[in-house]
């Protein structure tokens, strides 16, 4: 089963966005931090202003007195060097670089502060854009990475999706990867090749649990008919005939042993031929077929039986549904009642839920229940193989149930009933839709009928 992502846990796909968007920032941050100082040692190796000196004037004696320079001076000029004024020109003071500069070293310090100021703005516009134009283009990489990790993880959600697919289905079915041989490809390969050695393991435990099962069938039957033959005989002594009825419920027992074997390997191992089955009709026979064991140990069987069609395999579903009446009949008390009720259930599934009345059931052990050979002792505590056999069980009732359900694509829940006893539910497929697991309770609803039986 899938489990639920937390709300705010980020997915691959997010944290790959992030690292590439964080990593092309922090480049073109180091980019530009690069390029502004190389730019700025590149302007400060600029000459002063040599068009400026030439073209410049020095502010005489008089306001408005202005000389000209000499073309040729303009080296020495930039050098330091000072030369007197020549024939002075009226000039438009507003045009000016200077006021009440009279040697040229201040004019020089004017030209050198305007280059200063002149170098601070460039590199200003410069760092203002590059910083804007980071900004923009580091929106645009959000997006490419989160295209580019995209396509980087899709293979990835492939080979999720087919492990997921073989895990709920089968081990029959391999991922095979047809992508390039890299990282991915590897990784798809391990798995088909530990899906190998499983489904080869899984084959080999099932053969054997059938053919051991089929092997023993043999013998079972032969010593049951020896014993049958010797009760019936007339001159079988009362002693002998106490031994061999003795012997005989232990061989049942065995047969009932082997049949639930061979039921778990099949469930297990044949593929289900899905046909048109009505669960009200087969908890109705069910409950037809337990009604002497029933009366027999004073039980009272009750059945509430809603339309619920399915699909599936009705054989197993027969053995699904008599199991669940078997096992309340057998773990009840005397004077007690078992309620059986089918109906819909939510997302278009069904639900056959049994309920009993019977000895007080830990919480803690009801999980217990469904593995294989561990049932209930006489106090209602869960006893296994070493506590002997207990009120006729061989301990594979509730895991046949299991099998037949997950393989059905369903789902089987049990809860103890204050005062004793326990609610089995079994939610299969309906006809009209799949179960949903994600949006199914964890805890099947108690059946309507079932608030009607005695708490004690």
């Amino acid at each position: 089963m899938r489990l639920p992502r937390p709300a705010l846990r980020p997915t691959l796909r997010a944290r790959l966005t992030a690292v590439y968007a964080a990593a092309f920032v922090v480049a073109g941050a180091v980019l530009i931090a690069v390029l502004y100082v190389l730019l700025a040692a590149a302007i400060d190796r600029q000459p002063v202003d040599s068009v400026g000196l030439a073209v410049g004037a020095v502010e005489a004696a008089d306001l408005g007195t202005y000389s000209t320079l000499d073309p040729s001076l303009t080296a020495e000029l930039v050098a330091g060097q000072t030369f007197p004024l020549h024939a002075a020109e009226t000039v438009d003071p507003a045009m000016t670089l200077s006021s009440g500069a009279d040697t040229f070293a201040d004019l020089r310090k004017v030209v050198e502060i305007n280059n200063q100021e002149a170098r601070d703005a460039t590199l200003r516009n410069v760092l203002t854009w590059s910083i804007l134009a980071l900004l923009g283009i580091g929106v645009l990489a959000v997006g490419f990475g989160w295209v580019m990790s995209s396509r980087v993880l899709a293979p990835l959600h492939r080979i999720t999706a087919t492990a997921r697919r073989v895990a709920d289905d089968n081990l029959h079915e391999r991922i095979a990867h047809t992508g390039p041989d890299d990282e991915l490809k590897d990784l798809a390969d391990t798995f088909d090749q530990m899906l190998e050695r499983l489904d080869r393991a899984f084959d080999g435990q099932r053969r054997f649990v059938s053919n051991a099962s089929h092997e023993l069938r043999t013998p079972l039957t032969i010593t049951r008919t020896v014993l049958e033959v010797a009760l019936d005989d007339p001159g079988t002594h009362d002693d002998a005939r106490h031994l061999g009825a003795t012997l005989l419920a232990v061989n049942a027992r065995q047969e009932r042993l082997i049949e639930g074997l061979l039921t778990l390997a099949a469930v297990d191992q044949a593929p289900l031929v899905p046909e048109p089955v009505d669960l009200a009709e087969v908890a109705a026979q069910a409950v037809a077929t337990a009604g002497r064991a029933a009366r027999d140990a004073d039980v009272d069987l009750h059945l509430d039986a809603e339309p619920t069609p399915t699909q599936g395999d009705a054989v197993l579903l027969e053995r699904l549904v008599q199991n669940l009446v078997d096992n309340a009949v057998r773990y009840n008390e005397a004077g007690g009642r078992v309620a059986v009720a089918t109906r819909p259930g939510p997302d278009g599934s069904v639900e056959v839920a049994v309920s009993n009345t019977g000895p007080v059931v830990p919480s803690y052990e009801v999980e217990a229940l469904f593995e294989p050979f561990r049932r209930l002792g006489r106090d209602g505590a869960v006893a296994d193989r070493r506590g002997g056999y207990v009120r006729g069980g061989v301990g594979l009732g509730l895991s046949i149930v299991r099998s037949v359900t997950t393989a059905h694509g369903g789902q089987v829940s049990a809860e103890p009933r204050e005062g004793g006893g326990l609610t089995v539910v079994a939610r299969l497929p309906g006809t009209r839709g799949p179960v949903s697991p994600a949006s199914a309770p964890a805890r099947p609803s108690r059946p309507r009928p079932f608030a009607a039986l005695p708490s004690g």
